[in-house]
């Protein structure tokens, strides 16, 4: 079976496992007790937080663990805008994670900010000049994803989080798909506040980072006993920490490698001939490693995952936090792409354990399935 559906999730790391076991049995103390058993578990809870910093080049102090990138995204976007405001308006883009998305929406409805939402080109880039249109004396936040998971494309984050800069503004990136593979982090992408989901790293689900910039002002969305420096109450999940670091340690050690960026080539080259019709959806020139989106006009997106799968090829149509959806992806749409064909969506994403010797029978699982399901009409 090859799974192609890593952007949705990813199997734990046998270290990683290995990392968090202590912590799930003999280490089993609160970190916040004054008392040996949970001085054992707040030494693992530092180390963990330590190693996090030393991958995103920022301070311990600046590192908040969460249950993952929904979280991560929520505190940002509500904590700095409602922290410390130069204003009521709020930037991001139109195809951004709808935990962005909604975060937003909630500062309009109960806060009232003003959200103004950036178009894409063609390939899901944000142009910064459209940002710098966009900006205004009174914007506080602006939140833009580095990578986007349903067509892999990578925006120009240091150039964005310049243009918010140049009027004040504070920078949020989701770095949820860009952590398993670019060079990530506070000082490297130029941004005040970054977050990302262990799951996507092979840390179970339920994990996850919020680096934050020191100075930044960031109202909590979880009140109670002041953990994580009164950023994030609540009993730490100390094997949850560990696991993460851990996994964000072996993913930054096996970064994007000329592999992984042949392989995608070879998917998106394959298909394109092998499939009459088909299109690649994102940027070829920007885009993950890994991650090969297409749409076939005229056939059932989700009828061909079901071909697919009895191809032993389990892969997907977009973003899990919409499968079952009617609608048609939001992304896709904002890219100009018509309702009708955004259905047709598949998308493909991998890691290093998909090789060049099994592209081939990838593409021609992909070619059979749409083939199968085009003859059905």
């Amino acid at each position: 079976m090859f799974y192609l559906d890593r952007a949705a999730t990813t199997p734990v790391r046998r270290e990683v496992l290995e990392a968090m076991w202590p912590y799930l049995t003999g280490v089993f103390g609160n970190p916040s007790s004054t008392h040996g058993v949970g001085d054992e578990a707040a030494r693992g809870l530092t180390a963990a937080r330590a190693a996090v910093a030393g991958v995103l080049g920022c301070r311990p102090a600046e590192v908040v663990f969460t249950t993952g990138g929904t979280e991560g995204a929520n505190t940002a976007i509500k904590g700095i805008a409602l922290a410390a405001p130069r204003g009521r308006h709020v930037v991001t883009s139109a195809i951004e994670h709808e935990a962005v998305l909604e975060s937003c929406a909630y500062l309009a409805r109960f806060h009232d900010f003003d959200v103004t939402v950036l178009p894409v080109g063609p390939d899901g880039r944000v142009d910064p000049a459209v940002l710098r249109a966009a900006l205004r004396p009174d914007t506080t936040l602006v939140s833009i994803a580095h990578a986007d998971n349903e067509i892999g494309t990578v925006q120009d984050v240091p150039a964005l989080a310049e243009a918010a800069h140049e009027v004040g503004a504070r920078f949020h990136t989701d770095a949820v798909q860009s952590a398993p593979w670019l060079p990530i982090g506070l000082d490297v992408l130029g941004v005040d506040a970054l977050s990302l989901s262990g799951h996507k790293l092979g840390a179970p689900k339920g994990t996850g980072v919020l680096a934050v910039r020191s100075g930044v002002p960031l109202e909590p969305l979880l009140h109670g006993g002041g953990q994580e420096r009164g950023r994030r109450s609540g009993t730490e999940d100390v094997a949850g920490a560990v696991a993460v670091a851990t996994a964000l340690g072996s993913a930054s050690a096996a970064a994007a490698s000329d592999a992984a960026t042949t392989v995608r080539d070879a998917v998106l080259d394959g298909v394109l001939a092998a499939v009459p019709g088909a299109f690649v959806t994102g940027s070829r020139e920007h885009r993950l490693p890994g991650h090969a989106s297409f749409c076939f006009p005229g056939v059932n997106g989700e009828t061909v995952l079901l071909e697919l799968e009895q191809r032993d090829v389990v892969s997907s149509s977009g973003s899990a936090c919409a499968a079952g959806s009617t609608e048609a992806s939001h992304v896709l749409t904002a890219l100009g792409i018509p309702e009708d064909v955004a259905r047709t969506a598949l998308r493909l994403t991998f890691d290093a354990s998909l090789t060049a010797d099994d592209v081939p029978l990838v593409v021609a699982a992909v070619a059979q399935a749409v083939a199968t399901v085009r003859a059905l009409g």
